[in-house]
């Protein structure tokens, strides 16, 4: 989880809501520009004293760390010695390349390095991320909205290791946690029996192309009920007749169930350029992919019943055609069309119904 620190030094009106929103969010950090504006916050929140075009107050009251510029202020680790029991940062704006070297200079040596970047592209943040690699302070970049701080936690692979963003509106801050959230939860895979299989005719499948690679051992988890699904391997397996395409899952068709982000669902039909799903390999480690294509073409169409350790059934309908593969055990790829009764797949069985793909608590009987 990276960091999200809320600044309310120019919320006027919504404050009171705007604070409410972000502690019940759990927010990393709230931002102010006096030690007063600190003093009503719980002991649950970073306090972030930031007097930022103010002289730095004699008191900090309550602050947890206090953000200095360090013309105005004075170096952070001067006022470290002084006081033992605040943490101190670098405000630092990148308009050149001198204030990118004091960037990678901060990133490397102060506690806190909080960095606005006044050009749009973000390859000075490259630059300071990489020459903090080995740092073990924090670097916490300035976002102007919820779009902007999703790139900023995903620049160079790693991110920023956490993002500085003013809220306009009640919700920002519910947004910027979920932006936050770069790890997804493993989970825990079972081994499926296949208990047979049936050319069922024509239908819709559809390819998910994604913008990420697979592993050989990584795929999406599919199936025709939300509480049963198969992991579908990706192409990244050698085929004859045609080059492998190891950002493709051939998925299946057009009404099954893939997993996405905050434990949702959707149907393959509803993903699109932009859409995410959840890649995930045979030990049930997951990740987030984009997808940037989906291809739904009207093909002959194969249904594979299985069945779990606990009863629970469990159906997927593929392309009826050999170079469609699932996964089992210990990473075996196994062609559709040569699945027999007592083969043994690889399936999870999240445990919650869904309404328009999120998880709920209700009656709901899929067939």
């Amino acid at each position: 989880m990276k960091l999200c620190w809320l600044d309310v030094r120019a919320t006027d009106d919504a404050r009171s809501a705007i604070l409410e929103e972000a502690i019940h969010q759990r927010v990393d950090g709230i931002v102010a520009a006096t030690p007063e504006d600190l003093e009503t916050l719980p002991p649950t929140v970073k306090k972030v004293l930031f007097p930022q075009g103010r002289p730095l107050p004699e008191d900090f009251g309550g602050a947890d760390v206090v953000i200095l510029d360090p013309v105005a202020h004075g170096e952070p680790a001067e006022l470290a010695l002084r006081h033992p029991e605040v943490e101190f940062g670098r405000f630092v704006e990148i308009i050149d390349a001198p204030t990118l070297e004091d960037a990678c200079q901060a990133a490397r040596n102060d506690r806190w390095a909080v960095l606005l970047f006044r050009d749009p592209t973000k390859i000075p943040l490259e630059i300071v991320i990489a020459a903090a690699a080995r740092s073990t302070g924090s670097i916490i970049t300035i976002a102007q909205d919820v779009e902007e701080a999703e790139i900023i936690f995903g620049v160079l692979e790693l991110g920023s290791d956490g993002v500085l963003m003013a809220p306009r509106r009640v919700g920002d801050a519910t947004a910027l946690k979920q932006a936050a959230v770069t790890e997804t939860a493993e989970l825990d895979l079972v081994e499926l029996t296949v208990t047979a299989t049936a050319h069922i005719g024509m239908g819709e499948r559809a390819c998910v192309d994604t913008c990420t690679y697979f592993r050989e051992d990584e795929g999406i988890l599919v199936g025709s009920h939300s509480k049963g699904m198969i992991l579908c391997v990706s192409e990244t397996h050698p085929l004859p007749y045609m080059p492998t395409r190891p950002f493709r899952v051939n998925a299946g068709a057009i009404h099954s169930y893939t997993l996405s982000a905050n434990s949702r669902t959707n149907y393959l039909s509803e993903l699109k350029a932009g859409s995410k799903v959840m890649a995930v390999d045979i030990k049930g480690q997951t990740r987030l992919v984009t997808v940037g294509r989906v291809k739904i073409e009207t093909r002959p169409l194969i249904s594979i019943d299985a069945v779990a350790p606990n009863g629970q059934t469990v159906n997927l309908i593929l392309q009826d055609d050999w170079h469609v593969r699932v996964l089992g055990p210990g990473g075996v790829v196994l062609n559709s069309t040569e699945l027999r009764p007592g083969d043994t797949v690889l399936g999870y069985l999240p445990t919650q119904d869904r309404h328009v793909g999120y998880p709920i608590n209700e009656f709901c009987l899929e067939k």
